[in-house]
Formats: structure tokens, sequence, C-alpha cells
């Protein structure tokens, strides 16, 4: 199941990606058809490599509408990003853009392992959805894999992020 949605979400990006550039003219189309593919690889490979799954922007915003109990973590940075502008009802937890292999408090803002296991609660088996800024941000991917790495099994990563969320025409969090 895992593999069939990884090559659906892979072609409906690149397809999206694709048709949705305002550069895009015949001329150069298979230039940038490398760098669609090169995406849609990169995102699927990650996605392989920590063992999470995917949700879309609609799908994510129609769990919502059902009222569907999951946690939400905005992995962008509080003051520059998150305070701005967030998916609603999402909780903030900063990860460094390179991939994190070991925990490093000084790239998640002084906070620990423990921490973000507390934001995540102690049911392992809560749909819990992690997002950045936008599908090359891999902050959701170190946030989804510290997820798994810490045993909860219904991990998703919203590839999107806040971009796709404002894109859609969604309503944004906000603090002022």
């Amino acid at each position: 199941m895992l593999c069939n949605r990884l090559l659906l979400f892979s072609t409906l990006f690149a397809t999206l990606l694709l048709i949705s550039t305002p550069a895009f003219s015949w001329d150069n189309k298979f230039e940038k058809e490398v760098k669609t593919e090169q995406q849609a690889v990169k995102l699927v490979r990650e996605i392989q490599r920590g063992g999470y799954d995917v949700v879309t922007t609609d799908e994510l915003k129609k769990w919502q509408d059902e009222g569907k109990e999951m946690i939400i973590v905005d992995t962008m940075p509080f003051e520059s990003s998150y305070k701005k502008a967030h998916v609603p009802g999402a909780g903030q937890f900063l990860f460094p853009i390179p991939d994190m292999n070991i925990w490093d408090e000084k790239e998640t803002a002084g906070k620990s392992q423990s921490d973000f296991e507390t934001l995540l609660g102690s049911d392992k088996d809560k749909t819990i959805v992690i997002y950045c800024g936008f599908v090359k941000c891999t902050r959701s991917h170190n946030g989804a894999v510290w997820a798994k790495k810490l045993g909860y099994k219904n991990v998703y990563r919203y590839p999107g992020g806040i971009f796709a969320w404002k894109g859609a025409g969604f309503t944004i969090g906000k603090i002022d």
C-alpha cells in the first residue's frame, strides 16, 4: 500500500509541478522534466528511507473537517515562520534542514528529544502529521524520522507544507 501511495504521490507531484510552473514553455519542457523528476525521486527516497507515509493538502483538510484525532507539528522556526502562518491546530517544534541522525539540542532550539515526545503524546498509535514550508524543505523529513524512531506508528509527512496550505486557500493560524 505504501509503495502504491508513493508511486501515485510522486506521479501527481511531478505532473502538478510541471503544469503549475509559470514559465512553462514547450521549448524547455524536457529540461524542466529532468528537474521535476529529480525532485520527485528525492522526495520518494526520503519517504522510503524514513518509513513514514504522506498526506496531501486536501486529505489533511478533510481529516481536520472530519475531526480526526491527530497531532500536527510545524517544524519551521517559531519567530520567522510558525508565528506568521501555520496550519490551524499545529504545534511547533524546530528541526534543522540537513539530515539529523543524532539528536542535537543546538539544532532544535534547545529542545530535547523528550520535549518532542511530550509534544507528540504518549499514544504511539495516534496519527502524527509533520510538515515544514514546502516540498523541497527537509525539516518535515527529520521530524517524521524522529517520530518513527520514538516508536510512533502512524506518522505522515505533509510535504506541501504551509505553502500548499496557503495555495489551496485554506485558513491559516497566526500568533500576534
